[in-house]
């Protein structure tokens, strides 16, 4: 299956809402208590709350939009397709003085969401999706861009290093009544930096 790289459209809201459901268990630590991803789902990753943003003009999200072979239409015409994953880059600069503490360029884009579906995983799409949210980024004329990503997420964690961030830091991210750890990365979208 092939696929393509594209800012999401408000026609979206549902296929990306339908992605997270699928991507955004995967990426908790197994100890998080399954009701507490649900409401996560249901309250932060909605049709409605990805409607909301795809109308913010902070956010700009990307999506992998798969092609079928043949990438046929149904009958009505409309064709099959699905989306393999997105991420959600945002313009606005931190409001917790402890990340702001630990980034060391600034102004930074914050790299929100970041999610492949896995059976989408080692065919090219999230380097795909990661070029194309780099040069988004690189597009607002912010010099940086950091994203939190949980510790026990060993796979995300390597992906991003190949990808050239470096940890900053670590926060909490709160899911339910747990604050899980998460680890600050950054990286410049200027220079030769490196992940560590």
């Amino acid at each position: 299956m092939s696929f393509t790289v594209r800012p999401a459209v408000p026609a979206d809201a549902a296929a990306l809402a339908a992605c997270a459901a699928v991507t955004f268990p995967l990426a908790c630590p197994p100890s998080s208590d399954p009701r507490d991803i649900q409401r996560f789902l249901e309250t932060e990753l909605s049709e409605s709350r990805f409607a909301e943003r795809l109308g913010d003009p902070d956010r700009m999200i990307l999506c992998v939009e798969l092609h079928p072979p043949g990438d046929a239409s149904d009958a009505a015409g409309s064709t099959k397709r699905g989306l393999g994953g997105y991420s959600m880059l945002v313009r606005t600069q931190p409001d917790d003085a402890l990340i702001r503490g630990a980034l060391t360029v600034l102004p930074a884009v914050e790299l929100s969401k970041f999610y492949i579906d896995p059976a989408h995983h080692g065919a090219g799409a999230a380097r795909a999706l990661m070029e194309a949210s780099l040069e988004t980024a690189a597009g607002t004329g912010m010099p940086g861009i950091w994203l939190g990503v949980n510790q026990e997420n060993e796979r995300a964690i390597r992906f991003y290093s190949r990808s050239g961030f470096r940890i900053a830091g670590t926060k909490t991210f709160r899911l339910g009544g747990r604050l899980e750890d998460d680890y600050i990365l950054e990286r410049s979208l200027t220079g030769s930096f490196t992940g560590g």
